[in-house]
């Protein structure tokens, strides 16, 4: 998969968990919680719904690490290599 299907699989997830959210200028590289609004059960989601679409196999550990459009790319990309 590469990092554009990526990144428009998981704005398409966000944009479900915050349907007002102008997801057009969001940076890729700062915190989602800064540039939306969104509370922690909101994120809670979004994490939950990255493991159910990718099947990623997201420990409750790594959830910290998917702050980002860009670090949520990493983190996929390194779990699916994983699972491969």
């Amino acid at each position: 998969m590469t990092d554009k299907e990526l990144k428009n699989r998981v704005l398409s997830i966000l944009g479900e968990i915050a349907p007002e959210a102008d997801l057009d200028s969001l940076r890729s590289d700062l915190d989602f919680r800064e540039q939306i609004d969104i509370d922690s059960m909101d994120y809670l989601n979004f994490v939950i719904a990255l493991d159910e679409e990718f099947q990623a196999d997201i420990p409750e550990t790594e959830y910290t690490r998917f702050t980002s459009l860009d670090s949520c790319i990493d983190q996929l990309k390194r779990l699916l290599a994983k699972s491969e």
